[in-house]
């Protein structure tokens, strides 16, 4: 089976409607192949990584609660961050936003899943890794944590349990249910030494 393609259709315009801290909003006049003019407006965004914690021993995973505004709802997720340190590579930010966030680190590292969160309107692409030999790890020098992540909490939840609450839909975080998910389909189909090295090719950011 033929996975994703490059393909960029000609733009003959763009205009920056809005600029945020982290995103902006754009709109693009776009030429289709059989020559129609059509807009399109969309987030920009610079991508994020994720990680799936698992403990093989206890087979329970790291999740922690976290405030979403837009939404208005506190979502169980996993730990999360923008790739947005100039020069950092994907795995090392995985890794920095682990301690960051939960005081943690791992020895053994895979790539799990890749996704484009929201295609139509977002260009943000999102990594999960699979973190395994978790242990504790100091959070990096200087680090602080503000605004909806000083009101985190997290705990050690069963993997089971997590796979259940979201198929039950009480669980809608895009990463926690795509690693999850991934995860558990790696597992039941005897593939988790399969998976990806964490230095896999990531080929939606070469664009």
């Amino acid at each position: 089976m033929r996975g994703d393609q490059p393909k960029k259709w000609p733009v003959a315009s763009r205009v920056e409607l809005g600029t945020g801290r982290v995103s902006s909003f754009v709109e693009e006049e776009i030429e289709t192949p059989s020559g129609e003019m059509i807009t399109r407006q969309f987030i920009t965004h610079p991508g994020a990584v994720a990680v799936v914690a698992w403990r093989e021993d206890t087979d329970d995973i790291a999740v922690l609660r976290q405030y979403r505004h837009p939404v208005g709802m506190e979502l169980v997720e996993i730990p999360a961050g923008l790739l947005d340190v100039d020069g950092e590579g994907f795995l090392l930010a995985a890794q920095r936003e682990l301690a960051e966030e939960i005081e943690l680190a791992a020895d053994r590292w895979h790539t799990l899943v890749d996704f484009l969160t929201t295609p139509g309107a977002c260009e943000e692409s999102l990594r999960v890794y699979l973190a395994r030999d978790v242990r504790t790890a100091p959070r990096p020098d200087g680090f602080v944590l503000e605004g909806e992540e000083a009101h985190m909490t997290w705990e050690w939840v069963p993997r089971q349990e997590l796979v259940d609450a979201i198929l039950a839909g009480r669980c809608q975080s895009p990463s926690l249910v795509s690693g999850v998910l991934a995860l558990e389909t790696a597992r039941l189909a005897g593939r988790l030494a399969e998976l990806r090295p964490a230095d896999a090719e990531w080929p939606i950011r070469n664009r």
